[in-house]
């Protein structure tokens, strides 16, 4: 009997590996879902995760961005409604996608449907498009016959997060390309524009100011350690993305990055909108609330805030609210746990979830405007700072070189 390797969610939230003995993918998925796992990834031993091995080089670098899952829950939505059966809806959008791992998936689907697979089954082999959040939906639905509402509610979760991303890298655009800027000019002059004054100004005997000293330092510094310096800074980022990939190198990383001034402030904010929209739109699907918490905790991102779930988990397992356990965290505001508490006790826990998410995201757009207005003016200022040093380095030495001549 062939061996399947798989990644699974345990019932504790947690993510476990193993191997299984089955038919087929979907026997083995089946047979992990009846012990109590949430499978994220299956394939045959030998095999690569994903598409497998019969996708070509350019299929494997072809990226699902967020803007084409969009666009491909939008029309697969859009078919539900008019009643067009599944398996033309996925015909349909493999002729018409223009994105070629797209296309291969919407073929594999629809070979996996006709042939007997469920939907949610043929969707949960390709765990790098189509995440755990949105395969529980889609089962979901499938189970309850409310496919068509839970399209339309993935499609809210993905335009929410497609909207807050693009705001943040829209308002970073700009202090990232005065960063590259700044970078680029510091090289570029201390490399290739001052050492060629140098040469001229030691040829004259000139007595060299300070910062064309210091300038004369830092380059005799790079030209003798520099190589030693690329490969430290090499095996260091190296080592730091090996340990970022283990869970606790997540969860360290994560925890630092909630730590850091305005930034940290940016991503717990936008971490706290996306667990309340994920949350209530999981509630309005009729998912059970400690099978939400399950979710949640493998779809929210951050490490160190997935730690908060899993205590949620825990509490409401032992009979207690949502409320109290959140209160216990560092992650979430008094205002948030206040609202759904409220909720909790008015029955309308759904209504309050979506004024956190609407509060939050506003309280990103805010955030990330005064990170914006924070940082151009201190980039601007180390970007004259820079050409102004070394202008001083060059003009201050050329002027006494002028004098000698004269």
């Amino acid at each position: 009997m062939p061996v399947f390797s798989y990644q699974a969610i345990n019932e504790r939230g947690e993510n476990i590996s193993g191997t299984i003995e089955a038919e087929t993918v979907e026997t083995a998925s089946n047979l992990l879902s009846s012990q109590g796992l949430i499978p994220s990834k299956v394939r045959k031993s030998g095999e690569m995760f994903g598409l497998g091995a019969t996708l070509s080089l350019k299929e494997k670098t072809t990226r699902v961005k967020t803007s084409d899952l969009l666009l491909f829950t939008k029309q697969f939505r859009t078919m539900l409604k008019v009643g067009i059966p599944i398996v033309r809806i996925i015909q349909v959008l493999e002729k018409h996608s223009e994105n070629i791992k797209i296309k291969k998936i919407c073929a594999q689907m629809a070979r996996d449907i006709s042939g007997g697979s469920r939907v949610h089954e043929s969707f949960r082999k390709f765990p790098k498009v189509f995440d755990e959040l949105y395969c529980s939906m889609v089962q979901a639905g499938e189970t309850s016959d409310s496919l068509d509402q839970v399209f339309e509610r993935l499609v809210k979760i993905i335009e929410h997060e497609y909207k807050v991303k693009s705001d943040i890298k829209l308002s970073l655009q700009y202090p990232a390309f005065v960063s590259v800027a700044l970078v680029v000019s510091f090289f570029v002059l201390l490399t290739y524009v001052i050492p060629k004054y140098l040469v001229i100004f030691k040829s004259h005997k000139i007595d060299l100011p300070l910062a064309t000293r210091i300038s004369d330092m830092i380059y005799q510094f790079l030209m003798q350690h520099g190589t030693s310096l690329l490969v430290f800074v090499l095996l260091l980022v190296l080592g730091l993305i090996i340990y970022f990939k283990t869970q606790q190198g997540q969860y360290v990383r994560d925890s630092l990055l909630l730590k850091i001034p305005i930034i940290g402030d940016i991503l717990k904010k936008a971490n706290i909108s996306r667990f309340a929209n994920i949350f209530e739109i999981l509630q309005s699907s009729g998912v059970h609330v400690i099978e939400s918490m399950n979710i949640l905790s493998g779809t929210i991102g951050n490490k160190a805030i997935t730690k908060d779930f899993e205590n949620v988990r825990y509490k409401l397992e032992e009979g207690r609210g949502i409320a109290p356990p959140l209160e216990d965290s560092k992650h979430f505001t008094p205002l948030v746990t206040s609202m759904i508490a409220i909720g909790e006790e008015s029955g309308s826990l759904n209504q309050m979830l979506r004024e956190v998410t609407a509060h939050y995201d506003d309280e990103v757009e805010y955030s990330v405007k005064r990170l914006t207005e924070a940082i151009a003016p201190v980039l601007t200022i180390g970007l004259a700072v820079i050409i102004g040093f070394f202008a001083l380095s060059i003009f201050v030495p050329m002027a006494d070189l002028t004098r000698i001549l004269k």
